[in-house]
């Protein structure tokens, strides 16, 4: 027993020392907010939101050398924390390792430019914007995400009745049980794929030039559907009844249709990618 508690002493030890060699310095901000913004901008490095009680934004960095220094300052209705690269800042050097929890109420931006985002249970309306990262948001309700990248993957998962906005030139875009008033996902060259129930008496609008589009829903769906590919493949699982369109509707490229109470609109929109409505 006298060996094992010896052995993990030394590990910890070890992670020490190591932290202490390449310079890692642990920060803490703690904010007393109302209904704010919070804005954080990471040039290197993940930054994770998570909820939290009470009234008070809390913030932990970790800052990875002595070449990156933590800019923050708050104000009325909004708190920022900006990444301040010192002359000599490599990726790694200058890389801040951001854990953050938020009350109820709070707006975040998060911006970063090759370090991931993510968003989990938060009360508030959403932005993420990364050229690179990867960006997740899950497990929020009731509120505006918006999301812009160029080449990051994009996961959204179990969001509620909100406003979903995504942007992407050609990272894949997954969205899995996501409704609301209104979800667009706009791509370039990217794969969107999106596993849910379309909601009821929502506005769904995907559309790629070149990538590939794939809707999983089940039969008990509520939905008006249009699906068209100019130069792809489109293929459909469901018996729906026929509707008027502003294109012509042919085997293979085009249909439209209505299920059942023809509650929610779905428009699926491809240049040259292949679109699949498929029964889940």
């Amino acid at each position: 027993m006298r060996r094992v508690r010896r052995s993990i002493h030394a590990v910890i030890l070890l992670a020490l020392v190591s932290a202490l060699a390449h310079g890692e310095t642990r920060k803490e901000f703690r904010y007393t907010v109302g209904h704010v913004t919070l804005s954080v901008i990471n040039q290197y490095g993940p930054i994770v939101v998570k909820p939290a009680p009470g009234n008070q934004i809390i913030v932990v960095a970790v800052l990875h050398s002595d070449k990156v220094e933590i800019d923050q300052a708050q104000n009325r209705n909004r708190v920022d924390i900006h990444s301040h690269l010192l002359p000599g800042a490599t990726a790694d050097s200058g890389q801040v390792d951001y854990d953050i929890q938020i009350p109820a109420g709070v707006s975040v931006v998060l911006r970063s430019a090759n370090g991931r985002l993510r968003a989990e249970g938060l009360r508030g309306d959403v932005t993420l914007e990364s050229p690179n990262a990867a960006i997740e948001v899950a497990d929020i309700n009731h509120s505006h995400v918006r999301v812009k990248t160029m080449t990051g993957p994009v996961r959204l998962l179990n969001i509620r009745d909100a406003h979903v906005e995504v942007t992407s030139v050609s990272g894949d875009v997954v969205l899995n049980a996501v409704n609301g008033p209104q979800v667009r996902v706009n791509e370039s060259s990217g794969h969107i794929n999106y596993d849910g129930d379309f909601g009821y008496g929502g506005e769904y609008r995907f559309s790629s030039n070149s990538g590939d589009i794939e809707a999983s829903a089940p039969e008990s769906a509520s939905m008006e559907v249009e699906a068209h590919s100019e130069k792809g493949r489109v293929v459909n699982d469901f018996q729906l009844e026929p509707k008027h369109t502003s294109f012509v509707v042919k085997a293979g490229s085009a249909f439209a249709g209505t299920m059942n109470k023809a509650a929610s609109s779905v428009r699926l929109f491809s240049i040259s990618g292949k679109i699949h409505l498929k029964k889940r």
